[in-house]
């Protein structure tokens, strides 16, 4: 199965970024892939700075039935496709993402763990959920969910075979390098996709938003990743889309074979009371 992750930069005009995903869907469908993985917040783009937030300056909110979610679920067709946005519910908003194909929504996601800048503007999911799909079970994590490990192994544990990243993940904001390459967020974005895949033994497939909007600069660098932590294929820093051809089912059977990280747990040694940190 052919699997393909986004690098796209994604701005404010929701009209303009429904035009470009459909055209990275088209891009996708002439791979023939199945699997669409897009950035978040890739309709009407991410937050423009972390430090200085300005309410005029957020991001266009949707609710869950906007008319553009449902114009995605049209364009999907026969892939299956991923994507972040702000969902405005309950008089909150969420950084959300959903997941599609041409029968409908197939799973949600409200992002759990939210960093200093967006907890200012941002109400925290409550679950990690994984559902099925046309192309096997599946879980979503939005950017920095995907540094605890947690959040991936609990997806994992629920059933989800392969992990869709969807972020919107800048350069270093406080330690700038001098280029993207060398950046310590480049590292960690890279070092979290390889982790969760490997020590969960699934298919991890990471998309990224390229470009700058306000102070922020994002890496790209969207990729696959194999059940044995190795990368398939990777993008660089500029818009594009990454391909890889995999049968999930056998390389996560391959990987499993002689060690199988999920089913050889300890939880009675480790899932205990644990006191908050301070």
């Amino acid at each position: 199965m052919k699997i393909a992750a986004a690098q796209a930069h994604f701005g404010r005009d929701l009209d303009r970024c429904v035009l470009r995903i459909a055209t990275i869907i088209e891009h996708a469908r002439e791979a023939e892939a199945r699997l669409l993985v897009l950035p978040h917040a890739a309709l009407g783009g991410y937050l423009a700075d972390l430090r200085h937030l300005e309410p005029e300056s957020l991001p266009p909110a949707l609710a869950a039935d906007d008319p553009r979610l449902r114009q995605l679920t049209a364009l999907a067709g026969n892939l299956v496709v991923c994507v972040g946005y702000t969902e405005s519910a309950g008089g909150a908003l969420y950084d959300s993402a959903v997941c599609v194909s041409g029968d409908g929504v197939l799973g949600r996601h409200r992002k759990v763990h939210l960093p200093p800048g967006e907890a200012l503007v941002y109400s925290h999911g409550e679950e990690f959920a994984a559902f099925d799909t046309p192309v096997g079970p599946m879980g979503m994590l939005i950017d920095y969910d995907k540094t605890f490990p947690e959040a991936a192994r609990s997806l994992a544990l629920a059933g989800a075979r392969t992990l869709a990243f969807l972020s919107a993940w800048p350069a270093s904001i406080t330690r700038r390098a001098s280029s993207l390459i060398h950046d310590r967020q480049t590292r960690l974005f890279d070092l979290y996709d390889t982790a969760r895949a490997a020590e969960n033994q699934v298919v991890v497939v990471s998309a990224n938003q390229t470009g700058t909007m306000g102070g922020l600069r994002f890496l790209g660098r969207a990729k696959v990743v194999d059940p044995g932590g190795t990368v398939l294929a990777c993008g660089d820093s500029k818009a594009g889309l990454t391909v890889a051809d995999i049968d999930v089912d056998a390389a996560i059977e391959q990987a499993r074979r002689v060690q199988h990280h999920l089913r050889e747990r300890r939880p009675g040694a480790y899932e205990t009371e644990l006191a908050p940190v301070l």
